[in-house]
């Protein structure tokens, strides 16, 4: 392990507790209408107020900090090819058993370390002792978190996967496997697509496959003819719905993300407002607490490179980038792959369409669950990963590369 590497506790000063009170104070809300609570329209005015005020006055912030310091977390500079080092801060949750799996969880939008912190003990020290174990990494990804800004353009797929993957080196694991949604599945992807003798298999929680007219003709004649499953209807009807009635924000931060940038970083109301919406839509009905909606946000506001910073990946890599997010959406020979599917994710096409990716070794349909899996329900994700890489699992044989070590 490199020596470079240093230990990190989330220690959130006093002055911006206070500024964030101060701010919250002052907040300004729209008019009330007979449609402000509908959520057709967007979030909740009633639902924000309630946040508004609790995170003002009862939220302690503290308190979570101290859970989150829990885990083990580091930092350490990454030189990325091109451009400036980059302070990049992890999760690092060593098993208890030497020879345990190095897995990379990579989080998305509006994701963050909070993402991994119900699946971490699930993996690392799994109540089964056939079960596989993970020593389990998760970052914050550069403009993320507690990682540092990307001060320069055109900082894409590649720079984040690269960025990834040196700090699995830097941990000393030559050789790991990857777990991701969102983003994370565009990162991980990148990973096997670069590096594919050190990422030995990979996980997703989302299919995404590069749009073809041929592809979208085929599925849309599916579903109309009634050639597909009940669940693979509900599927489509579900990505039909996500890019109708919940994608402007990827049109706005995928084209102008300074610009919703200047109310991200200056009022904690709206981001409040931004991110919850996504956290009630894109949930299977999660019963949110006001506690979780408030420590995932507080994230975002807290962090080392501004809630603003978060955005610009969708200006680079949908804006600027599509030919090297393509790449990431076909198919990759080389690297085992697992699919998971949950029918309120955003994209859910039919589970077959893993196949365009990559050499599936695992796949399987939840019944419930939505965008942030690992959270929502943790045990059906752990659990698809320890069948993935058990012993009678499509990635056995990558497990016992570990074994042997």
């Amino acid at each position: 392990m490199a020596q470079d590497i240093t230990p990190f506790s989330i220690a959130i000063p006093d002055s911006a507790l206070e500024q964030l009170k101060n701010k919250l104070s002052q907040a300004t809300f729209p008019s009330e209408s007979d449609f402000s609570d509908d959520r057709d329209y967007g979030v909740s005015l009633s639902d924000v107020k309630r946040l508004t005020e609790y995170w003002k006055d009862g939220f302690d912030w503290r308190a979570h900090e101290a859970k989150l310091n829990q885990f083990p977390q580091f930092t350490t500079n990454i030189s990325v090819d091109g451009y400036e080092s980059l302070n990049i801060h992890f999760i690092h949750q060593k098993s208890s058993r030497p020879n345990s799996i190095p897995l990379l969880f990579v989080h998305g939008w509006p994701g963050s370390i909070v993402e991994a912190k119900k699946i971490i003990p699930l993996l690392a020290e799994p109540k089964d002792d056939d079960a596989p174990s993970f020593h389990v990494v998760a970052p914050s990804l550069p403009n993320f978190g507690f990682s540092d800004k990307v001060t320069k353009k055109a900082f894409g797929v590649q720079q984040y996967a690269e960025t990834m993957h040196k700090v699995m080196l830097k941990l000393g694991y030559d050789k790991y496997v990857t777990q991701g949604g969102d983003w994370g599945f565009m990162v991980t992807r990148a990973i096997s697509l670069y590096y594919p003798t050190h990422c030995l298999a990979t996980h997703v929680n989302v299919i995404c496959v590069r749009p073809t007219l041929r592809r979208s003709f085929w599925l849309t004649a599916q579903y109309y003819l009634g050639l597909l499953s009940e669940d693979e209807q509900k599927g489509v009807f579900r990505s039909f719905w996500y890019l109708k009635h919940s994608s402007g924000y990827m049109l706005l931060q995928s084209t102008k993300p300074n610009t919703i940038g200047f109310a991200l970083a200056d009022s904690p109301v709206a981001l409040l407002a931004w991110i919850y919406e996504k956290l009630q839509e894109w949930t299977d009905e999660y019963p949110w607490t006001d506690d979780e909606i408030l420590e995932w946000i507080s994230i975002y506001l807290f962090s080392r490179a501004g809630a603003a910073s978060s955005l610009t990946i969708y200006y680079e890599l949908i804006g600027k980038q599509k030919d090297e997010i393509a790449k990431t959406m076909e198919y990759i020979p080389k690297v085992p792959l697992g699919v998971s599917l949950f029918p309120k994710d955003i994209f859910v096409p039919p589970k077959s369409w893993g196949g365009y990716l990559g050499p599936v070794v695992f796949e399987t349909t939840h019944k419930r669950g939505g965008h942030f899996a690992a959270y929502e329900y943790p045990e059906e994700v752990a659990g698809d990963l320890r069948q993935m890489f058990g012993r009678q699992g499509g990635a056995a044989k990558v497990a016992r590369v570990f074994e042997s070590t």
